[in-house]
């Protein structure tokens, strides 16, 4: 197998990633791509999706190339993707009806207003698992096809949405089922994308009609819901297409689920955090789907070929790394790394607190009007403080999940496996360890939302054989353990949600 290895494509909310990873679990080429976010209005987000799949293609040559691969030597390619993020599509063409709209955009938020009204949300949390929000493809879908420009078929005439989405002349999907259609022509998606659609029953594990009724979704336009990792395969790219080769699309994951896989968070009380653009904390609970009484989430963690769903927590938090990156913008620093530098140079925030609900707040608040707030400035407030609080804040409401998570698993959490860029930051990991009063081990390969991925289409060709090999794959890069005591972590961590009550139901004018 030196010859050989496994791709991942990694499509996230603010670019594309072609990762090449061997044996070892080691990144042996990697080619990163940006994408254009769109903000049609205040509160939604939208991606091109030809932007996508064009970075996409460009992304996987470029890593081939630095890596002198020639693509008849991957085995497999692996997809992970921004969940939720939702496109419709004209199956013929492959041409998108409408641009997709992004996991963080809330236009949608009305509707589901509209179903906590007629008490829907305990029905809705009961079969999917999920709170009624505007967070999941469901109520975006529904969108699409009540205001999409329709179709040109003509120069002369046009058709309604829904008529052609009844007929299955439309396709539905996440972002994981628009490249695997580019990638193969095959209209599928894994179990732990479907998971986030509200629109899939997950102990049923399959399409809930009445769900589907609600949001006016028809069926004829859902992809074939397959395993995560796929011994059968969700098809193999075109030998004439952009890659010249043959090459098994076997495996996808959700960006979340896609770093549980890949910080081998196998076992029933495995948990771990991702600090992307926003952070998801996933617990692992077996077979079981634990239902939370604290805000979480219900979800599927994966699922192997032949073996049952294996479920997990989640704490969703919609903004983290955007925070820093809203930093960036409003020009308080020059890089996301100065942040560490700024917030060592004050002792304190003094007494400033930063509550980054730019989207509104997920987990386990869920509200979707709440938006960013800072609160407790004087006159001697200075960039260093109001950076030092945006650092606390991702700790803040990584407390929030912890806690959550306890309570509702039973589970008290001793180490937690992170990932994601904004751990490499020192800073923030010790920050982090201190807030919640936890161990954090740190991997040597941090990008594992990726590396899962991989490892799932690995698995599936037989490229390994168990998921041992991925155990003694994963390698610590560093610990972190508490330095500050318990008492002074609660002092801090005390105002936080005060600052949060000042932050909900703010946008009523959206």
């Amino acid at each position: 197998m030196e010859d050989t290895y496994i791709g991942a494509i990694d499509q996230g909310t603010t670019g594309t990633r072609f990762m090449v990873f061997d044996h070892a679990g080691q990144v042996v080429a990697n080619a990163y791509e940006k994408h254009e976010q769109i903000y049609p209005e205040p509160g939604w987000v939208e991606h091109d999706p030809i932007e996508i799949w064009e970075n996409t293609q460009s992304v996987v040559q470029a890593a081939l190339e630095q890596g002198g691969i020639d693509a008849t030597q991957l085995e497999a390619i692996g997809i992970t993707n921004q969940r939720e993020t939702t496109l419709v599509w004209d199956a013929e063409t492959g041409r998108p009806v409408h641009n997709a709209l992004v996991w963080q955009d809330r236009r949608t938020t009305d509707r589901v207003e509209a179903l906590q009204d007629q008490d829907k949300v305990e029905w809705i949390r009961e079969k999917t698992g999920l709170e009624a929000d505007a967070y999941f493809s469901a109520t975006k879908t529904e969108w699409i096809l009540d205001n999409a420009e329709p179709l040109k078929l003509s120069t002369s005439r046009t058709q309604d949405l829904r008529d052609r989405a009844e007929a299955g002349e439309l396709l539905m999907g996440t972002i994981d089922s628009w490249l695997i259609y580019n990638l193969t022509g095959n209209h599928i998606t894994d179990v732990t994308n479907a998971s986030r659609t509200m629109l899939y029953d997950i102990e049923a594990l399959d399409w809930d009609a009445e769900l589907l009724e609600e949001f006016d979704v028809p069926e004829a336009m859902l992809p074939e819901v397959r395993p995560s990792s796929d011994e059968e395969f969700y098809g193999t790219t075109d030998p004439d297409g952009f890659l010249d080769a043959e090459v098994p699309i076997a495996g996808a994951l959700g960006d979340q689920q896609a770093a549980l896989f890949g910080q081998t968070c196998f076992d029933v009380g495995d948990a771990k955090n991702t600090y992307g653009t926003g952070s998801f904390y996933l617990m692992n609970t077996g077979n079981e789907a634990v239902s939370s009484d604290h805000g979480l989430l219900t979800t599927i963690g994966f699922q192997m070929s032949g073996e049952p769903v294996q479920y997990a927590l989640e704490g969703s938090i919609f903004v983290t790394g955007a925070a820093i990156e809203w930093l960036e913008d409003v020009d308080l620093i020059n890089n996301a790394a100065q942040t560490a530098e700024l917030a060592r140079s004050v002792d304190s925030t003094d007494g400033v607190y930063m509550v980054p609900a730019f989207t509104g707040l997920g987990a386990p608040h869920w509200d979707g009007r709440a938006r960013g707030t800072i609160v407790g400035m004087t006159r001697g407030t200075r960039k260093a403080h109001i950076v030092r609080a945006t650092l606390e804040a991702i700790a803040y409401q990584t407390r929030d999940i912890a806690e959550a998570m306890e309570n509702d698993s039973g589970v008290e959490t001793t180490s937690l496996r992170v990932d994601g860029g904004a751990v490499k930051n020192n800073f923030l990991c010790q920050l982090q360890s201190d807030i919640i009063q936890t161990d954090i081990a740190r991997p040597e390969v941090d990008e594992t939302t990726a590396l899962g991925s991989a490892y799932a289409a690995g698995l599936a060709v037989g490229y390994w054989d168990t998921i041992d090999e991925l155990r003694d794959n994963w390698q610590v890069d560093r610990e972190f353990e508490p330095e500050m005591t318990a008492d002074d972590a609660d002092r801090m961590y005390a105002r936080w949600d005060d600052a949060v009550e000042r932050s909900l139901n703010w946008a009523t004018e959206e």
